[in-house]
């Protein structure tokens, strides 16, 4: 039995793909939209308040929580109907702007912030500026969206431990968290 280096390959590419094609579009993100033929258009679009997106030919696109295979199947087929007879489309995250978490409380710089890569609660405070003069770090807790309803899980993070070389200590933050650092009890 002989087995293709391509269908190998094929496997292995697909593999690696799944999170970007999971990756699901919000407000305020950038997507790249390239048409391939007939005609080569490349367009990088905004995600509008509304979740929408403006494409040359069809207008405006609702992409608000679709995928990237999802937008690019939606923008192929409106292409398809009447103005371009096979039109072949790519759709990439150039930037995810929608993915933001917030640091409150006894930090230099308070505020919401870009998860650009992983992102752990110490790095969170360390974006934020640090610790003011009143913030205590052994008060530190993350409030996560329930995803079951309304409402936050509260969770209790360590940083004295972190800093101490434990870094299961250390949870990594999911879009929307807030990390709240409490004023030290004196």
């Amino acid at each position: 039995m002989v087995i293709s280096p391509l269908i190998w390959a094929e496997g292995t590419v697909s593999a690696e793909k799944p999170a970007q094609s999971e990756y699901t579009v919000g407000i305020d993100d950038v997507l790249e939209i390239s048409i391939l033929q007939p005609e080569k258009l490349i367009t990088t679009v905004a995600v509008a308040p509304d979740g929408s997106i403006s494409f040359p030919y069809i207008g405006n696109v609702q992409v608000e929580g679709m995928t990237l295979s999802q937008i690019q199947n939606e923008i192929q087929a409106k292409l398809a109907e009447g103005y371009m007879k096979y039109p072949v489309v790519s759709v990439f995250l150039r930037e995810s702007r929608s993915r933001k978490f917030f640091v409150y409380g006894e930090v230099v710089r308070p505020g919401s912030y870009l998860i650009k890569e992983k992102v752990t609660v110490l790095k969170a405070i360390s974006m934020a500026g640090g610790f003011t003069k009143f913030g205590s770090s052994s008060r530190v807790k993350v409030l996560r969206p329930k995803k079951d309803g309304p409402g936050y899980e509260t969770i209790k993070v360590n940083i004295r431990a972190v800093m101490d070389g434990d870094s299961e200590a250390d949870i990594i933050l999911q879009p929307e968290d807030i990390v709240v650092v409490s004023e030290g009890i004196f």
